[in-house]
């Protein structure tokens, strides 16, 4: 499974990082874990999302928060996202992070999903992109996100695979 990084630097506090993970599930299916089916996660990927639930509103839908906890670098950590976008023709869906752990080194943190079917091959392209204020100029850019982000992806593809 292929992985392709970037940075897009935008000034120095603001900046956006990517990865993109080549994966075997359907771009449709791979979408529904996040917009439908996010309690997925945690069952797909358990050493890294121990729960995801939702607190206000409705699975993939925009003005809803779901909150993450997760581990991270061995450290559980919690995550509140508020759903931004939603694009189901472009399997599009974007969070932006209100509260927790990642906040206290960023002002903003954006994640923006996007699942693409390959062409005239079976699978299909997840990308992640990070867009992100940080506090101050000493805040590392997150690129560490984007390995855990990639073998996650890896691992609900393979959680995905099995259900067939």
């Amino acid at each position: 499974m292929a992985e392709t990084t970037k940075e897009v630097p935008k000034s120095s506090l603001w900046g956006e990082v990517e990865v993109e993970v080549d994966i075997k599930a359907p771009a449709t299916k791979f979408y529904h874990v996040y917009a439908g089916r996010t309690d997925h996660v945690a069952k797909a990927t358990s050493s890294k999302v121990q729960a995801c639930d939702l607190l206000e509103g409705e699975w993939g839908t925009v003005g809803s928060i779901v909150n993450w906890n997760y581990v991270y670098a061995g450290k559980a950590k919690v995550a509140k996202e508020r759903i931004e976008l939603v694009e189901p023709e472009k399997k599009l869906i974007k969070f932006m992070v209100i509260e927790g752990d990642v906040l206290a080194v960023y002002k903003n943190f954006i994640i923006t999903i996007q699942v693409t079917p390959k062409e005239g091959e079976v699978g299909s392209v997840v990308k992640w992109h990070l867009e992100y204020e940080k506090n101050d100029e000493n805040v590392p850019d997150p690129e560490n996100f984007l390995p855990f982000l990639a073998e996650m992806t890896k691992e609900i593809d393979e959680h995905l695979l099995s259900e067939e």
